[in-house]
């Protein structure tokens, strides 16, 4: 094997995949994921000359920096670093190669670490977040104590297509964690498969895995181990010959039996179960959960789930000759959280994620502008959906289901976190993948009061209320307001702000433009509030005295009003308590302020043309209003 000398030798492929199991990982770190991640990818030399960009190394135009590339959620970014790298006691602190004269993966680890926000939110992970940002493609994972049948065709058949293949073996208690059995595999560590084959052995066919050992030590010492005895009685080519330090094979109902999880990333996911290497259609959407307004948990809480964005996949074609004799048409949902381990510092980590899938029913076929609500859900069940809810960067399956169309949602576990994610959908043939969300817009009470239709009553009223100018005034109007809804128990409320009774004078001082007022004008106002408190307390379906905000937004939409997820959001942030209520003075400022923006725009766009044009100086009338 041909020594590696420094970074020049990054130019040289083959010699890079040689030397690549001579790195190992000292404990401090325990990004082992990571490192078996890397040496599946030293494997496809298309794919690891995208990541290490061959063109720098130790020349002349030498600068002291090195770039590397990343697939971030939908895009691949390029990572520039220096080469510093971090040593104690002048040794490499963390990855490095045995000889000590190769410095690749350990930049390329310090690259990895900046896009992740250091290096200590690199421990502990799975394989497939490297997998996937080395290669943009999609990750499956297969429980090994549950394999599918055809698991060693699946294992080959991604080899062959290039995929990337991680396995680990399960631990039931921390002191498990990186404990070496018997026959010298480590639990709770991430290794790499990197090859699969039959041999003729003693007359039979004998199906054997290879592994690797991103430590380049501790090696697998049962049946067909480096040394043992089964490999004399091979016939034919032995692959036993290729095997390096850190590497090893065994049988396959050996891995079976001792390891408890693979996971596999391809480019391309049809490869795993069809044979020609083909492109699937890909959608990539994002998204993100609020507290309080698209944070919805899952179908364990049926009052909020509905909150959840949603997307809707349609499905036409079925597949081309399915090789499982199955008609109908393959996708896999991916969900991905994002940037989960640069949170660490705040003390975030990942979220339990999943996703739910639904048969759309016929009248909201073809429906974008929908945003399913919670009677739907509560009346129809799943279709299908991810295999597990888990605390990992992504969750994918694979499903079959008929042509049609079908919503997914994908949620945290509990309601209520905050979180921004991806979803890809990749589908063997064309399909349509949209967001499905309630469009803007609003229908407006357009009915005014006069003087004259004011009853005697209300007159005698108005006149006590109004003072000496028969006109009342924002202040005044506080006062009235909040004396008025101090004698109600209930419904709660910490009194009308100043701001919230200038935007209603704004919006009713449509005569004299003085701030203040008249006859009519309150009159049109006391019935407005007297409809929004209807509302309130109808949509206050626990008699709290308050709405939390899913009741809010079924609230919103009594009142005429329909808004996406992104402006709910924002009115949520800007108007619910901590806990996540409404009350009612809010509730009220949240419906006058949507009215004044809607009618300023309209006013603006007499034929609702759907943008508008100002100077600025109306850009300033308008945002001081």
């Amino acid at each position: 094997m041909e020594n590696m000398e420094n970074m020049e030798n990054m130019e040289n492929m083959e010699n890079r995949r040689e030397k690549q199991n001579n790195r190992i990982l000292l404990p401090v770190l325990g990004d082992c994921w990571l490192l078996a991640a890397i040496a599946s990818l030293t494997l496809n030399e298309d794919v690891m000359a995208r990541v290490v960009p061959t063109d720098q190394g130790f020349g002349d135009d030498y600068a002291g920096i090195f770039h590397f590339q990343f697939w971030q959620f939908g895009e691949w970014v390029d990572v520039v670093i220096d080469d510093r790298l971090p040593v104690k006691d002048g040794e490499l602190m963390f990855v490095h190669s045995a000889e000590g004269r190769e410095f690749w993966s350990a930049l390329l680890e310090k690259a990895y670490a900046k896009v992740n926000g250091c290096y200590e939110a690199l421990s502990g992970g799975s394989t497939t977040e490297g997998f996937e940002d080395f290669t943009g493609g999609i990750a499956e994972n297969f429980d090994l104590q549950r394999p599918p049948a055809n698991m060693f065709q699946i294992i080959t058949k991604a080899l062959e297509a290039g995929a990337l293949l991680g396995c680990s073996i399960d631990i039931t208690s921390a002191a498990d964690s990186e404990a070496v059995t018997r026959q010298k595999l480590v639990k709770g560590h991430a290794y790499s498969l990197t090859g699969a084959v039959e041999v003729n052995y003693r007359g039979r066919k004998e199906k054997l895995v290879r592994m690797r050992n991103p430590w380049g030590q501790v090696e697998w010492t049962g049946a067909w181990s480096d040394g043992s005895s089964e490999w004399n009685y091979v016939e034919g080519e032995c692959p036993h010959a290729n095997s390096e330090d850190g590497e090893f094979w065994m049988s396959f109902s050996e891995f079976l039996r001792h390891y408890s999880r693979i996971e596999v990333c391809t480019l391309t996911p049809d490869t795993l179960t069809d044979d020609s290497v083909k492109h699937w259609s890909v959608s990539k959407f994002d998204g993100s959960w609020r507290r309080g307004s698209t944070a919805g948990g899952c179908r364990n809480h049926p009052y909020t789930f509905w909150m959840n964005p949603q997307f809707v996949i349609k499905l036409e074609e079925e597949d081309d000759d399915p090789e499982d004799g199955e008609v109908g048409c393959s996708f896999v949902v991916g969900l991905i959280q994002k940037n989960r381990r640069k949170l660490r510092k705040a003390g975030e980590d990942m979220h339990t994620v999943g996703f739910a899938i639904y048969e759309v029913p016929p009248q909201f076929h073809g429906q974008r502008e929908v945003h399913l609500d919670k009677n739907y859900f509560m009346s129809h069940a799943q279709t299908a959906r991810s295999e597990t809810f888990i605390n990992l960067r992504e969750v994918s399956t694979r499903f079959k289901l008929p042509p049609g169309e079908y919503l997914i949602v994908p949620s945290t576990f509990d309601p209520h976190l905050n979180g921004d994610f991806c979803i890809r959908v990749f589908s063997e043939k064309q399909t349509e993948t949209q967001p499905c969300d309630d469009p803007v817009n609003a229908e407006l009470d357009d009915e005014v009061v006069s003087d004259e239709e004011v009853d005697a009553g209300f007159r005698g009223l108005f006149s006590k209320l109004a003072g000496d100018d028969m006109e009342i005034s924002a202040a005044e109007l506080k006062t009235i307001l909040n004396k008025i809804v101090a004698k109600r128990t209930d419904i709660k409320t910490d009194g009308f702000s100043m701001e919230t009774c200038r935007i209603m004078v704004n919006l009713m001082d449509k005569d004299s433009g003085n701030g203040k007022l008249g006859l009519g004008e309150f009159a049109t106002l006391w019935k407005k509030v007297q409809k929004y408190l209807s509302i309130y307390k109808k949509n206050d379906t626990d008699n709290s005295g308050t709405m939390s905000t899913p009741e809010m937004r079924i609230a919103l939409k009594d009142a005429g009003f329909t808004l996406n997820n992104t402006i709910y959001q924002m009115l949520v942030a800007r108007y619910a308590d901590p806990d996540m209520t409404i009350d009612f003075d809010n509730f009220v400022a949240c419906l006058m302020r949507l009215e004044m923006m809607f009618r300023l725009f309209k006013k603006v766009d007499p034929h609702d043309s759907g943008s508008i044009e100002l100077d600025f100086h109306q850009w300033l009338s308008f945002a001081m209003i």
